[in-house]
Parts: C-alpha cells; structure tokens; sequence
C-alpha cells in the first residue's frame, strides 16, 4: 500500500493514534523544502507547522511544496483536512462536510509559472465516495456535497463580501483551493473532510472570535480523526 498523504491545520488531527510514532523528513522539492512526517502508511503534513506560536499564515503556506514532497513520497492520494466557516444558517457549526467543487476568484497558486497549461480541477469522485461510505459505516453524520469558497487570507471577510459568497457556496476557508489545484496539476487525487468551525462573519449576531473558531475546530477533530483511520485501515485491506 502506497501511503495516503494528510494535510491539516487547525484541526489537531496529529492527536490521534494514526499520528503518533511517525518519523519526520525535509523533503527538497523545485518549489522548496517541506516537512512531512511519515510511517508506511501516511505521510503528514500539518500545514501550518508545528509551533504554535509562530504558525504559518495561510496566505504564506508553500502548497506546490507540499504537493510536491508527497508526490516524491511516492503518494497517490490526499486528503484535505480543512477548518471552514458557514455560509447558511442551516449548517450550523461541528457539522463536517465532505465538499464536492470550489470557488477561488483570488490568485491561486499553480506549478507552471512559465507554461500555458489549462488543467480542470476537481475533487476526487472516487475518494468523496469512499470517505462518504467511511463515515457511513462509522455511524458519523456528514453533509454529502456543498461548495467552499476561498478566500486569501489572512484576515477574515466583510459582511458585504459574505452575503455575496452565500448565494454560490455553502462554507468558506483559505487553504483547500490551492491544495485542490495543485494536486490536480501534479496528478495527485485530492478530497477533503471540512469542519464547520463557526458561521462566517454577519451571518449570525454573535462576534465571531478566532478563540471560538479554534476550539470548535478541536472538538470535530475526535470525529475526523475516526474516519480518516478507519479510511486508511481500510485502505490497506483492500
């Protein structure tokens, strides 16, 4: 088995069993280093990095970097795990949607600065539907389909930008477009597993707190971490 790559942020997923005793590695890539950490069965990649108190930024993270270190790993697959804010009142926070199309109309980043090549981006049908059967098994509710939006970070968005986006996408985050599309540019299959960590700025009345976001991000991390384990044990039987 060929390991499945993981890359996650504010999710804590390296809590979890599966990401204990892994061994860590540089990985020199074209587009620079990144730090991946690997056992035979996954190769992690927090994406954010590991100090808490000098993290990444989301508008600096290094995704061709990233892509690239995995696809040397010899992975085939990654999953996305991805901190999201609502964008329907409907979809309250510590839901987990398993998104199936994005929306990014800000830069996003490419591996072929100096080439015209026009690739379509997608999620991995295959991957949504083994992770949907997954959850299902588990018991575990999750939404099947919705749109993320993102956007480039670092600051949050205006209520005026949020009432637009609400009327093309259902969750909204700063880091899995690029991750999408450089996967697909690396022909790498690409789905995620999105927490709904609180409702996007104006949505609702109550002030929207970066503390909040991250501690409802905390509490979904127990149910994503069940079902990428399961995805992966599963993975190997097959």
């Amino acid at each position: 088995m060929k390991p499945v790559g993981i890359i996650s942020g504010t999710i804590p997923l390296h809590e979890g069993d599966i990401f204990q005793d892994l061994k860590e590695t540089t990985v020199e890539t074209r587009f620079g280093n990144a730090r991946v950490f690997f056992s035979e069965t996954i190769a992690f990649i927090p994406r954010h990095g590991t100090d808490a108190r000098n993290k990444t930024p989301p508008h600096r993270i290094n995704h061709q970097a990233n892509l690239a270190a995995l696809k040397d790993m010899g992975v085939e697959e990654v999953i996305g795990i991805n901190s999201t804010g609502s964008l329907k009142k409907h979809m309250e926070p510590g839901i987990i949607v398993i998104p199936d199309d994005y929306i990014s109309l800000a830069d996003i980043p490419t591996i072929f600065d100096d080439q015209a090549v026009h690739i379509t981006p997608v999620l991995n049908e295959t991957m949504r539907d083994r992770i949907l059967r997954t959850a299902q098994q588990l018991g575990i509710s999750v939404i099947d389909q919705g749109v993320y939006w993102q956007t480039s970070g670092p600051r949050l968005e205006t209520r005026a930008e949020i009432r637009l986006m609400s009327q093309f996408a259902h969750i909204i985050g700063m880091t899995m477009a690029s991750e999408a599309t450089i996967a697909a540019e690396l022909r790498l299959a690409y789905a995620a597993i999105c927490s709904v960590d609180n409702y996007a700025h104006g949505l609702v009345d109550e002030p929207l707190a970066v503390e909040t976001i991250i501690e409802n991000a905390r509490t979904n991390a127990r149910t994503i971490l069940k079902i990428v384990d399961t995805y992966i044990r599963d993975k190997g039987k097959s």
